[in-house]
C-alpha cells in the first residue's frame, strides 16, 4: 500500500511539473505576443512623422549604450534598449494636421502635441511585465526637465525616472540631427553644443556627461 501511494505521489508530482512548465511557456508566449503588438504600434506611430521609421531604433540603441555607461545593471540596460523605442507611441493619437505641420505650432496645437506623453503612458498602463512598466515611465516622462519646466507633470531632478532622463537626452540629440517635416537636420556639433547648453536645466548633468563620452 505504501509503495503504491509513493508511486501515485510521484506520478502526481510529475503531472504538476508538466502542467507548470506548460503554463510558464504559455505565459512567455502571451508576453511575447503582447510586447510585439506594442512594439508594432510604436513603429507605426513613428512612421507618421519619420518615413524611414529609424528614429525609434536609434534611440533604443543609444539609450542602452548610455545606460551601460551610467553603470546600470545589464538586465536594466537590455530593458531600456527594448523600451526606449516606445517613447513616442502616444503620437498615434495626435492629428496629422498638428504632427506634420511644417511651421511653428500655436499654443493650442502645442498643448495637444504634449498629450502624446499621457496618451502613450495610458496605452502602456497597468503592464505586468518590467519591459512595459519601464516603457510606460519613458513614454510619460521623457519630456520632463531637470528644472521642473517640462511636461506633463513638471517633475524635477531625480523625481524623473532614470530611464526617462536617459531617453530625454538621446531623443533630443537624434531629433535635432535628423530632418523632420517641420525642421532641417542640425550638424552633430551644433546638437552637442545645444545639449551641453541645456545641461542641468533641461537634462540631468550626470547623464549628459556620460553621453558626451560615448564613441
Amino acid at each position: 500500500m505504501h509503495r503504491e501511494l509513493h508511486y501515485q505521489n510521484q506520478e502526481l508530482e510529475h503531472r504538476v511539473r508538466e502542467r507548470t512548465a506548460e503554463l510558464e511557456e504559455s505565459h512567455k508566449q502571451l508576453e511575447s505576443s503582447q510586447i510585439e503588438v506594442i512594439e508594432r504600434l510604436a513603429h507605426a506611430a513613428e512612421f507618421r512623422d519619420d518615413d524611414t521609421g529609424q528614429h525609434t531604433q536609434r534611440v533604443g540603441a543609444i539609450a542602452a549604450e548610455l545606460a551601460g555607461a551610467l553603470g546600470l545593471p545589464p538586465n536594466q540596460v537590455e530593458l531600456i534598449r527594448r523600451a526606449a523605442p516606445m517613447h513616442d507611441i502616444g503620437k498615434i493619437g495626435i492629428p496629422d494636421a498638428i504632427l506634420l505641420k511644417p511651421g511653428k505650432l500655436t499654443p493650442e496645437e502645442f498643448a495637444i502635441m504634449k498629450t502624446h506623453t499621457t496618451i502613450g503612458a495610458e496605452l502602456l498602463s497597468q503592464g505586468r511585465w518590467p519591459l512595459i512598466q519601464i516603457a510606460e515611465r519613458i513614454a510619460r516622462s521623457h519630456h520632463e526637465r531637470w528644472d521642473g519646466t517640462g511636461y506633463p507633470e513638471s517633475l524635477t531632478g531625480e523625481q524623473i525616472p532614470i530611464e526617462a532622463r536617459i531617453v530625454a537626452v538621446v531623443h533630443v540629440f537624434d531629433a535635432l540631427t535628423h530632418e523632420r517635416p517641420y525642421k532641417t537636420a542640425w550638424t552633430v556639433e551644433a546638437a552637442v553644443e545645444e545639449i551641453e547648453r541645456l545641461s542641468d536645466k533641461h537634462f540631468d548633468l550626470k547623464v549628459v556627461e556620460k553621453f558626451l563620452l560615448l564613441p
